[in-house]
């Protein structure tokens, strides 16, 4: 968990492709908000998580508010460390 967005992840089988999605409710704000927010939270995942990603792992992204304030590089590192975190497990 990060200010900016939650991470859940689901173990599939090894074989295949990682899967990702975006959510982000009401709490976030009103239609155009949540879609910006999962624009930025898109944007960061197709830098980020094409390296990053496991074979064999579904990820969720659930945007919190912070996301639409949070400086882009800065949730780009909490990303990679989220990551990093979870991947160990």
């Amino acid at each position: 968990m990060t200010p900016a967005f939650i991470i859940q992840i689901y173990q599939r089988s090894p074989e295949g492709p990682f899967r990702y999605g975006i959510t982000a409710s009401r709490k976030v704000g009103g239609a155009v908000k949540r879609n910006r927010a999962k624009r930025r939270l898109r944007a960061l995942l197709s830098q980020i998580l094409s390296a990053m990603g496991r074979s064999g792992i579904d990820y969720v992204f659930i945007a919190r508010e912070e996301i639409l304030r949070r400086n882009f590089a800065l949730m780009g590192q909490e990303l990679e460390k989220a990551l990093i975190k979870l991947h160990e497990r």
